[in-house]
């Protein structure tokens, strides 16, 4: 019987463990540009199956938060290129995650001009900007020209993923960020091609998945989604029918896994009337990841229920940099230091004490 510590193969990698290390932004990448202190970071998380970074920004136009790095220029490939090296030099794995804000922005980032967005809608909340918090303000609406370039930003970070060494990359579909905010009709009030039915309002991350999937190869590619979560004030009428149907596409890619994190609020007025991811998990017909509050009992079951083939820890990795061992032993797990987790040197970052 599986469990957390069997080999899985995903895409064309024969993975030791099925215990991922989530996407996580931390805020250490000051240039934008990877660093030698994040290639420490993540060498010492390399006993993982599979490491997916922290969102990297596929364009300028995609940047929403202070110090976090990108895919897009030459230098953000070299940077990254420190990373790649030290995760293969440990025998680790890990996949870029592609990423772009869209609304979950602020006109500091862009001299002044407003974010982008499926539609001229404010989020509620504040953005993290340099200078500190500020309310969020309306973005603009995508012109089709423009969505063609993004769905271009998106083939060319994936290339540039695969030429910084990564042995695959994650289309960040998740958390309200602009593949979500095109997803849902919380968001999303267009009225052309891509507003309207839900085939319209998936149009863009199928395009998106496809241009990605023919640059690298649909075995090096996964997606993450979050039909649960309302994060940066992102809503659906009917995330069931919404995600079903989205999932239910995404398998003509033949993708290296779909990413289901179950994170978030289902009550209805917040993301969306509540209903069962396991629906989801039978729809899919490749390898599956889940990700929120699994500890290895949790995952253990999970997996040899079959309602996941592996587990992406989030914190618990932040934490602990020898996660896989520590579960293997059932040893104590460090504790998270929260004031830590964004921002600021070693400290919270690569200090963490791996077992005596």
């Amino acid at each position: 019987m599986s469990d957390l510590f069997s080999p899985l193969k995903v895409g064309r990698l024969e993975l030791p463990n099925r215990i991922f290390m989530a996407p996580m932004t931390r805020n250490r990448a000051p240039d934008n540009i990877a660093n030698a202190m994040m290639a420490e970071y993540y060498r010492q998380r390399a006993s993982g199956g599979l490491l997916i970074t922290e969102g990297s920004q596929i364009s300028e136009q995609g940047v929403g938060y202070p110090a976090t790095p990108g895919i897009y220029s030459a230098e953000q490939v070299e940077g990254w290129k420190q990373v790649t090296d030290a995760v293969h030099s440990r025998g680790g794995h890990i996949f870029l995650q592609l990423w772009h804000c869209g609304r979950v922005s602020h006109p500091d980032f862009h001299a002044g001009e407003p974010a982008v967005s499926a539609s001229a809608i404010r989020p509620a909340g504040d953005a993290f900007t340099p200078t500190g918090l500020k309310p969020f303000e309306t973005p603009r609406e995508l012109s089709i020209s423009e969505i063609a370039d993004v769905v271009e930003d998106y083939r060319k970070g994936a290339a540039n993923a695969i030429a910084a060494g990564f042995d695959g990359v994650e289309i960040h579909g998740a958390n309200g960020y602009l593949l979500d905010q095109f997803l849902r009709d919380g968001s999303n009030q267009r009225n052309d091609a891509y507003g309207g039915p839900i085939e319209n309002r998936a149009r863009l991350m199928l395009e998106v998945t496809e241009a990605v999937c023919s640059e690298v190869g649909s075995n090096r590619v996964g997606i993450r989604i979050s039909p649960l979560q309302p994060f940066n004030d992102i809503k659906d009428s009917n995330p069931e029918a919404t995600f079903s149907y989205l999932v239910d596409k995404l398998n003509d890619f033949n993708l290296a896994y779909l990413h289901a994190t179950e994170m978030g609020s289902d009550a209805p007025g917040t993301a969306g009337p509540a209903f069962d991811l396991g629906k989801l998990r039978s729809i899919w017909k490749g390898v599956y990841i889940t990700n929120a509050g699994y500890d290895k009992v949790k995952g253990n079951a999970a997996i040899a229920a079959g309602a996941t083939d592996a587990v992406a820890f989030g914190v618990p990795f932040l934490a602990n940099p020898d996660l896989v061992a520590r579960l293997k032993a059932d040893a104590e797990l460090n504790a998270p230091d929260m004031a830590t987790f964004y921002g600021g040197d070693e400290h919270g970052y690569t200090d963490y004490p791996a077992m005596e």
